[in-house]
């Protein structure tokens, strides 16, 4: 008998199974501008998200891209998440959705790393960043887009950087594709210094994004990541603090609301007693659970471009927070109630926030949110322009459930900005510092960041 005919027919057993078409599509697109670079370095989940594993992401291609050094582009290693989108199609992960859908989340992660002369090989921690971020985007359900910021509080490869905080962006070179499951946008992560994420959260992402991109160092129009970065946009422009302040005063702020250690109490106008609605907030929150993302358990992220003319998850939105599950939960929220008087509380930093709210937003006519990051409870200021809230001026603080709305006049909201000014500088406030109105029934107490 012939020893070939023995053997049995179909695929060797060694043959991979074919690659996702999802995956495939994302694959082929990057291809197109590293043709050279097949088979990149990658990082990869050894146990799928899907089997249980606890890394979302799939894959995390590596490339070494040259940059363009003549135009001030120097070379980098690019990074590539494969996963927020719906690489399978077959409801594995994400819910399957029509080709001219959105696929997954709609969107994958990107990160320029300037390279070092030194370097022979990509590092792998932007790959941790990513998969940190991919777990927010999963356990909560908000999308991440161009302009958003996020605030981390150290640096980004746990060195001594500067570079401590992201701004998200476009990637310049991947462009929005479409694949067998639907739309795929490439956000890319940019890493930013403290002064640059403040400017982000007074004014707005995309205006900082613009000041980045002219400045080489920061990192151009590429908006390539370099964490031996030692100035700020500020130091590198002295023009940059009046251009931030002008877009400020001229157009307010696109941060419509944080994740934040706060909590309300309703003032009895017959004592003085306040009846804490959420006691929790204030008393056990560890400081670091608030207004930041936990580079190991995301737990907050404070977002920008409320006002751009897009529907984005990552912002707090009046109907949203009527809607959203983090804060109308349970059959409590049914209820709603009309206040006499209100006494706030926050954490010193969500208290540095109130100037902000104020002057960026309630001037100018918007609403400014501080959502509990342990509970249900959330604190709305809104102006007397906005629309579609409980408030009016016969009844100015009406909770329904745990939600708060306050309706912040003109007359009140020029007071508070005068009286809040002394937040500037919260390292000079002795804490707890309460600023109070007594006409208005309303005090605001704001309590150390440590307890």
């Amino acid at each position: 008998m012939n020893e070939a005919a023995a053997l049995p027919h179909g695929p060797p057993m060694n043959i991979l199974p074919p690659t996702p078409a999802g995956l495939e599509s994302l694959y082929t697109l990057c291809r197109k501008i590293y043709p050279d670079q097949v088979n990149p370095l990658q990082v990869t989940a050894l146990l799928k998200y899907w089997l249980g594993g606890p890394d979302p992401l799939d894959y995390i291609s590596m490339y070494a891209n040259p940059g363009i050094p003549q135009e001030n582009i120097p070379p980098h290693w690019h990074y590539i998440s494969f996963g927020l989108s719906d690489l399978h199609g077959d409801g594995r992960v994400h819910d399957v959705s029509a080709p001219d859908g959105v696929s997954g989340f709609g969107f994958e992660l990107t990160f320029r790393l300037k390279r070092e002369p030194e370097e022979t090989a990509p590092p792998t921690w932007p790959a941790t960043l990513m998969q940190s971020l991919a777990k927010y985007v999963f356990q909560s359900g908000n999308t991440l887009c161009a302009g958003d910021h996020v605030s981390w509080h150290c640096a980004l490869d746990n060195s001594e950087s500067r570079v401590q905080h992201m701004l998200m962006t476009t990637d310049v070179q991947l462009q929005s594709t479409q694949t067998p499951f639907g739309s795929v946008d490439f956000v890319q992560i940019v890493g930013i210094c403290v002064e640059e994420l403040k400017a982000a959260q007074q004014w707005n992402g995309a205006g900082v994004l613009n000041m980045i991109s002219r400045l080489p160092s920061a990192g151009g129009v590429w908006f390539i990541t370099d964490m031996r970065r030692g100035e700020s946009i500020f130091e590198l422009d002295l023009n940059s603090h009046e251009e931030v302040e002008r877009g400020f005063e001229l157009e307010g702020s696109n941060l419509s609301g944080v994740s934040a250690r706060c909590s309300w109490m309703e003032q009895d106008p017959s004592h003085a007693d306040m009846h804490l609605k959420e006691k929790s907030d204030c008393d056990n929150t560890h400081p670091q659970d608030t207004l930041r993302l936990n580079p190991t358990l995301p737990k907050s992220i404070q977002n920008a471009n409320f006002e751009q003319n897009r529907s984005s998850s990552t912002n707090f939105k009046m109907d949203e927070i009527r809607n959203s599950s983090g804060v109308l939960e349970s059959t409590e929220l049914l209820h709603i109630k009309k206040l006499d008087g209100v006494h706030l509380v926050f954490n010193l930093e969500a208290g540095s926030l109130l100037p902000l709210a104020i002057r960026g937003r309630v001037k100018h006519g918007r609403h400014f949110t501080f959502k509990s990051v342990l509970g249900e409870t959330a604190i709305t200021l809104v102006a007397s322009t906005v629309t579609g809230t409980l408030v009016d001026p016969e009844h100015p603080y009406v909770a329904q459930g745990s939600w708060l709305q306050i309706l912040i006049t003109d007359e009140l909201a020029q007071d508070m900005a005068v009286t809040f000014q002394v937040l500037a500088s919260p390292e000079a406030l002795s804490l707890p510092k309460t600023f109070s109105w007594p006409d208005k029934k309303l005090s605001v107490t704001i309590v150390a960041d440590k307890l």
